[in-house]
């Protein structure tokens, strides 16, 4: 397990309202932390470097492009032999939005989007068809309350009395 980074308030501050806005100039970041433009500059090229920020994206709303149906589908595996070919298959494929490797029911939890519900039954045939998968279950999602792919920045104290990334209080 990776241990956390240590960050200072600035960059924490950096790293939320880049989470809220991903298209901020430097400018109105610089102005809302109280540093220059240049010396957020760096703070964020930093960030980019220690793999903090992985990358700046935009968030579609999958409904407006014809993605209406969301679905979870629990996979169960034969075992880790078939593990490779199943992690190149979900990689390759664009309609599976997450996967996970989990405890409990199953070895895989995937998350796919995709434009119908047809489609998402010739999905669901293709991975039931895959080396080494023994079962599906799968859950349509009628609504959605809550997505967010922003993470919880509160300060936690570190062990040695400094500030690490963490997820803090629920605001």
């Amino acid at each position: 397990m990776t241990s956390p980074v240590r960050l200072d308030d600035i960059d924490l501050r950096l790293l939320e309202l880049l989470q809220e806005h991903g298209r901020t100039s430097q400018h109105d970041l610089a102005q809302d932390v109280g540093l220059s433009s240049p010396a957020v500059g760096e703070r964020l090229r930093k960030l980019e470097e220690r793999g903090i920020i992985r990358r700046f994206t935009v968030v579609l709303d999958p409904r407006r492009i014809g993605r209406d149906v969301t679905a979870f589908i629990a996979v169960g595996m034969a075992g880790s032999p078939h593990y490779a070919e199943f992690r190149e298959r979900v990689l390759a494929n664009p309609e599976v939005m997450e996967c996970h490797s989990i405890t409990g029911q199953g070895s895989h939890l995937l998350k796919i989007r995709t434009d119908s519900t047809s489609t998402l039954e010739g999905l669901l045939a293709d991975i039931q068809a895959w080396p080494g998968v023994q079962w599906t279950t799968t859950s349509i999602v009628l609504s959605t309350v809550k997505e967010t792919s922003a993470l919880a920045l509160g300060p936690r104290p570190a062990s040695d009395g400094g500030v690490t990334a963490g997820q803090g209080p629920e605001r």
